[in-house]
């Protein structure tokens, strides 16, 4: 792919100055027949991207990554192999990115070119977005991967290497249980979870329906796998807040309620982006064909935040707050429950200036 290397050497030319913020490109329109329309707007965009992208996180929705569509209330085959798409994704960028992807049964997208643009809660149709963090001062992002072994225990170990024990640093995790079906699945990502639950640390996700992409490992899990993957934020200058929408959280108002608790953690709001991670069964249905409720909530109090996120099978996350003097600031009393069903949960974490 000599193409690609002139790409991103010519990126590199044109960049005067280092640049620290992070970049993201969306798509919500439908791409060829054998090919996701990520595949055709990342191929397009990234010569625009002005800083190499060290670790890159995409998310797509299942149906039509895989290669079903809706037709008249029922899914019709589309000729898309979810192999070969996931490999153009991983080769437009470096080798030595570390590139995750997951699939979902929905998205949460910012448009392109500000994080002004309205994020789009896509329940049902062709969508995804790739978010490209670039080399920053201070902040160390790395992937990690637990594969669901009854054999094996998770070692201490694997964690140190991984930066989510022992790592005084360490802010923010955000992670994926994946093929949640299978036996056992669900039991392992509590147990991930519970080792990973710490006070001073943000944790937040939820549960996907597969695991599409991980160049950090250099044989991939089949998808008759199971386990946990995610992504590690750490350094002194991130900060992070995260909410709890449970099923209390039904209407415009309470919704925005939630957010003015989110904006209370008084989180910088440049050189920051948000997650919501939301239960399948919530979306328009719930708020009684109501489009949009949540994300036009978020975006009410953080105009400037672009979002981003997934409707899934399961959330993790609760209310909790880390600034950046290491301090955590509970909004509840009762002991923290991460594991949910049915409820959103959103996060904003903050990487540090950029000015």
């Amino acid at each position: 792919m000599s193409g690609v290397s002139r790409l991103w050497k010519e990126c590199v030319r044109r960049t005067l100055r280092t640049q620290q913020s992070v970049a993201w490109i969306s798509t919500m329109e439908p791409g060829p027949p054998e090919m996701h329309s990520l595949v055709q707007v990342l191929a397009k965009e990234l010569e625009k991207v002005h800083a190499l992208p060290q670790t890159v996180l995409y998310m797509a929705d299942e149906d039509t990554f895989v290669g079903e569509e809706d037709g008249h209330g029922h899914k019709k085959a589309r000729k898309r192999n979810p192999q070969e798409i996931a490999r153009a994704i991983e080769r437009l960028f470096p080798k030595r990115c570390h590139v995750l992807g997951v699939i979902t049964p929905g998205v949460i997208v910012t448009p392109m070119g500000s994080g002004s643009n309205r994020p789009q809660e896509i329940e049902d149709g062709e969508a995804g977005f790739a978010i490209l963090f670039p080399k920053i001062d201070g902040v160390k992002i790395e992937t990690f991967h637990f594969l669901k072994d009854l054999r094996k225990c998770i070692h201490e170990s694997k964690l140190i290497e991984a930066g989510l024990k022992n790592n005084p640093e360490l802010r923010v995790v955000l992670i994926f249980g994946y093929n949640s079906w299978k036996i056992g699945a669900a039991g392992f990502l509590q147990k991930v979870v519970n080792i990973l639950n710490e006070k001073s640390v943000m944790l937040a996700g939820g549960q996907v329906d597969r695991l599409t992409s991980l160049t950090s490992e250099s044989n991939p899990p089949t998808n008759e796998a199971c386990g946990v993957v995610g992504l590690s934020f750490s350094g002194p200058q991130i900060q992070s807040a995260s909410v709890l929408l449970n099923q209390d959280v039904n209407d415009e108002k309470t919704a925005e309620a939630a957010m003015q608790r989110l904006k209370a953690a008084n989180i910088p709001e440049y050189n920051t982006f948000g997650f919501m991670f939301a239960c399948v069964g919530r979306g328009f249905q719930y708020y009684r064909t109501r489009r949009n409720v949540e994300a036009d909530a978020f975006r009410k109090f953080f105009p400037t935040v672009p979002l981003f996120g997934f409707f899934g099978n399961g959330e993790i996350g609760c209310d909790r707050i880390v600034t950046g003097n290491f301090i955590l600031r509970e909004c509840n009393e009762v002991e923290d429950i991460l594991l949910h069903s049915y409820t959103t949960v959103m996060i904003l974490i903050h990487l540090g200036p950029t000015k």
